[in-house]
């Protein structure tokens, strides 16, 4: 069987690959700390729960509509002008089985063969496999820690050509944390201002992981709203991975593309879902922010142990619940057994030394760093800084 040649612009993500081997290690008996996904350890609120009964209950089991229930896309409306002041109409949301499913339509709608794509790195690992498999070209923007991962003016307008049809970011950022200020998000929208043909993906998947206060969305800004696709879903923010969740928000042109995109590949998400997605949007949202309570609590705490170490450069993430220490200092040390290398020689190292799973940065586009996930309890933290530690000491 010969198989399609678009499966070799892409490859496993490396937060599903590590996952997987800390399952694998799990299934020997081996006491693994996984530290590899995102996801949060709280069970999903329980009037979203009681939704979704009520929901089968009324024998809500049928079809929706491909571009979501109205009651859900009303709801995000809500949302979106209730949060964050922005002005939708239902129109120009799509529902999808996912915030990845999202990106997905978003790019494949807008990317032709040889189309540039700005992406700044660090980056969530899709983004520039989508933009493969629509036959675009990725273009990196390399963001270190110095400026605490994010990408200024200057270097966005540097990297535009007469090629650049899209720019992707997340903020807050998967995997660095960074959150980008009204301010900063002022000056990148003063360069897309002089460049009409670029569309900008903005996902906000994290938007209510935020321990600075209020979430900035770039389509605050009037002048280029209308080329803005914000990206949305309930999987952070309400402790919804499994419910399979997202939405994005658009001008109508290109919602009714992901439309008909979508009427292809899935047609319209989990009817159940959707209903409790509509009692997590317009519900009390108290279990949410003491989520974000305990997800800053974990960061304080994994954030004040790992910059201890000797060796690790670390920023303070504003957002979301992951760490991003940059492990360079370590590139051509050994235990005596294994000599570190790269990034996944360390990540590597971790997980058969100290029994930690963590993800390689390579992935991320940040070859020097590695991901550790805090959406995992404090007991399972404190364990396994105290492993990280114990295994990075005895690197010589």
């Amino acid at each position: 069987m010969q198989l399609a040649q678009r499966l070799d612009r892409i490859s496993e993500p490396q937060t599903i690959k590590m996952a997987k081997l800390s399952r694998e290690l799990k299934s020997q008996g081996l006491d693994v700390i996984d530290l590899s996904l995102g996801e949060p350890d709280f069970r999903t609120p329980q009037h979203i729960c009681d939704a979704a009964v009520q929901a089968m209950a009324d024998g809500y089991t049928k079809y929706t509509p491909v571009a979501g229930i109205p009651e859900l896309r009303q709801a995000v409306c809500t949302k979106l002008k209730r949060d964050n002041g922005l002005d939708y109409l239902p129109e120009n949301i799509v529902v999808s089985t996912g915030a990845k499913q999202s990106l997905a339509n978003a790019v494949l709608s807008l990317i032709n063969p040889g189309d540039e794509a700005i992406i700044p790195t660090p980056y969530w690992v899709t983004y520039a496999a989508l933009v493969s498999l629509s036959e675009g070209k990725p273009i990196f923007i390399h963001c270190g820690i110095e400026s605490d991962f994010k990408l200024s003016a200057e270097k966005l307008a540097a990297a535009i050509t007469d090629k650049t049809r899209l720019f992707i970011f997340s903020s807050p950022c998967n995997p660095t944390g960074s959150v980008y200020t009204r301010e900063e998000l002022a000056a990148l929208v003063a360069v897309f201002e002089k460049h009409p043909n670029i569309t900008i993906i903005s996902d906000e998947i994290y938007e209510y992981i935020n321990y600075n206060g209020q979430h900035e969305s770039i389509a605050q800004f009037d002048s280029i709203k209308e080329r803005v696709v914000v990206v949305n879903g309930f999987s952070k923010g309400f402790a919804m991975t499994g419910w399979r969740l997202g939405y994005i928000a658009a001008n109508k042109d290109l919602a009714q593309a992901c439309e008909k995109l979508q009427a292809q590949f899935t047609s319209g998400t989990n009817s159940i879902a959707q209903r409790a997605a509509v009692a997590a949007l317009l519900g009390d949202l108290t279990p949410s922010m003491a989520m974000v309570d305990a997800f800053k609590e974990r960061k304080d705490y994994v954030i004040k142990n790992l910059a201890r170490i000797d060796g690790i450069k670390i920023n303070n993430p504003a957002g979301a619940f992951y760490a991003f220490p940059d492990i360079s200092s370590f590139f051509g040390k050994t235990d005596g057994t294994s000599v570190m290398n790269t990034a996944e020689d360390v990540a590597m190292y971790l997980l058969h030394k100290g029994h930690v799973t963590v993800v390689d940065g390579a992935a991320f586009g940040s070859p020097n760093n590695i991901r550790i996930s805090f959406a995992t309890s404090m007991d399972n933290l404190i364990e396994a800084t105290k492993r990280i530690k114990y295994a990075l000491d005895l690197l010589k």
